[in-house]
């Protein structure tokens, strides 16, 4: 399989002060909903509680702990611990964040046969450097960087087996994350919350009404309408799509990228993956979407707690086995998810 990563931030963002609102939902509880930009997106914090006061302190250390992992994975801010390990190609004493969030790229790089690999970073920056395809000299030279065997964990220590390697983690530590909020949110006592980082999404509980939690599958084309619903009561889901970033103005080469052919997969619009963990579910979407759909969808019908929809590069919509729409019992109820 083709390794490849998706390209979807850790750009260096202004926190600002952010936006906050708390609105009763009845039987005395309350419905907090927090607003950050970070990671190049917008991430909103849904919390719903008895306590007003203390959903909105924990949502406030959720962000916290948000800032404190982004910083050190981050890999356009030159003092993290990720740009260290690119400029030097050795850590020793890696952050326990970034040595945990290594070894799942590595793991998922394993589990998918290559389809995700984090050493793809020097073929994403040749292509961002150029406007027009690399020549082919260039794409072999870089190609030869591309390789997740050739990183060493070790227990005190990352290292690159080549001189000119790097790793970005956007594909995989946006869902970390999250999963780091959730795990925030859940410490402070909250049972009923949903966190949405651009995409990448984190539930638990149920909504105010005693519902699950409706989560609307993204249209490729940002047409209006919804390729699906899903309806999640404790678990994630994130999205990998060919239409937020290109290289080129004829957009044949996007965001994600074969890491051994330097070719843009082409057979999928965008593939939503959901799983217990964001990071998982953001790991598994990226590699799927590299594999193509058929492949990607018995990739993923062999996970046991993971179900995904491809939304093909002719639009059709391919679930896989363990897939379960909701879209018929939300239209049919409200008209809009």
């Amino acid at each position: 399989m083709a390794a490849a990563l998706a390209e979807l931030g850790f750009q260096r963002e202004d926190p600002g002060p952010g936006t906050a609102q708390s609105v009763p939902v009845g039987g005395g509880r309350h419905r907090v909903t927090t607003s950050r930009p970070s990671m190049g997106t917008l991430v909103s914090i849904m919390a719903i509680h008895a306590s007003r006061d203390l959903a909105e302190e924990a949502s406030g250390r959720a962000f916290r702990e948000m800032d404190r992992v982004v910083a050190l994975l981050s890999r356009y801010e030159p003092a993290s611990a990720l740009s260290v390990l690119n400029a030097e190609g050795a850590l020793r004493h890696p952050p326990p964040e970034l040595r945990r969030v290594v070894s799942d790229a590595l793991r998922f790089h394993a589990v998918s046969r290559g389809a995700f690999d984090p050493t793809v970073r020097p073929l994403v920056d040749l292509f961002r450097q150029k406007t027009a395809s690399p020549r082919h000299h260039e794409l072999l030279r870089v190609l030869g960087l591309v390789d997740a065997r050739k990183v060493e964990l070790r227990r005190r220590a990352i290292r690159f087996d080549r001189p000119g390697m790097g790793i970005t983690l956007d594909g995989i530590a946006k869902g970390y994350v999250v999963d780091r909020m959730a795990e925030v949110l859940a410490a402070q006592g909250l049972k009923d919350f949903l966190i949405d980082a651009g995409g990448d999404i984190r539930c638990t509980g149920r909504r105010e009404d005693g519902g699950p939690w409706r989560v609307a599958v993204q249209d490729p084309r940002k047409g209006g309408d919804f390729p699906d619903v899903l309806a999640l009561a404790d678990g994630a889901v994130a999205t990998s799509g060919s239409y937020e970033i290109y290289f080129d103005r004829d957009r044949t080469r996007h965001h994600i990228v074969s890491g051994r052919t330097g070719v843009s997969p082409q057979g999928s619009r965008s593939v939503s993956v959901t799983a217990p963990t964001a990071m998982e579910a953001d790991a598994l979407a990226t590699a799927v979407f590299v594999m193509g759909p058929r492949a990607g969808l018995a990739f993923v019908d062999s996970l046991s707690q993971c179900a995904c929809l491809v939304v093909d590069h002719r639009g059709r919509t391919l679930p896989s086995a363990r897939w379960r729409s909701a879209k018929d019992s939300f239209t049919s109820k409200s008209g809009t998810p």
